[in-house]
């Protein structure tokens, strides 16, 4: 089951059926989509995006996927799940615009590799970012990304696939403070043309 978890200024919140909403925006903003490399998705699929999650997701356990909260408001998305571009896991992070630019989307970073460390026995973690997202790019490698090879979109475009050690891989202090809080029954960060830490690269939620 997907665990709350908190960082020094995040709740990782699994989502409850009145988040709809905030999912629905962060999904429907042209800058953060833009962000992630995808097209900006009808409301009506976004809206069975989210049920997907309440309804699929949690119930069979299938992947790990967050509400992030800073003081009460909603600021993005994240996940934990696996990937089919390598035998492993991928950390995705979506913050929402007026959240960018506050250091929050290596928190994110840091929090999910504790996460998937602590609770879920991996060494490591992978992550996904545009060839064109400098600043993402440089806060991978501030956190110690390692980049493996490229991967070429059917559109043309280019990602970054990058592979980090989780805690289990390296010391306690290069990563941040995470807990769990409790139980409820990937990145990586992409940028705004000013860009630090902003919204991730997201994959469908659906699975």
């Amino acid at each position: 089951m997907t665990p709350v978890l908190h960082t020094a200024r995040l709740r990782f919140q699994p989502y409850r059926p009145e988040d709809e909403d905030h999912f629905v925006a962060l999904l429907r903003d042209e800058d953060v989509c833009r962000w992630m490399g995808q097209d900006l998705v009808p409301e009506p699929d976004v809206r069975a995006l989210f049920r997907a999650i309440l309804t699929e997701v949690y119930p069979q356990d299938r992947f790990d996927v967050w509400g992030l909260w800073l003081d009460g408001a909603y600021v993005g998305h994240a996940e934990l799940k696996k990937t089919g571009n390598v035998d492993g896991h991928e950390m995705v992070t979506a913050l929402a615009p007026p959240y960018w630019g506050r250091g929050l989307g290596g928190e994110v970073v840091e929090g999910l590799l504790r996460h998937a460390a602590d609770n879920r026995g991996l060494e490591e973690a992978y992550g996904m970012v545009g060839a064109e997202n400098a600043a993402s790019l440089s806060m991978c490698r501030r956190l110690g990304f390692r980049h493996l090879r490229d991967v070429v979109g059917d559109d043309g475009t280019v990602s970054k696939m990058l592979v980090i050690a989780t805690r289990a891989g390296r010391d306690d202090h290069a990563v941040g403070t995470v807990g769990t809080v409790g139980t409820v029954g990937g990145v990586v960060a992409a940028d705004a043309p000013k860009p630090p830490d902003g919204a991730g690269e997201l994959q469908t939620t659906g699975g």
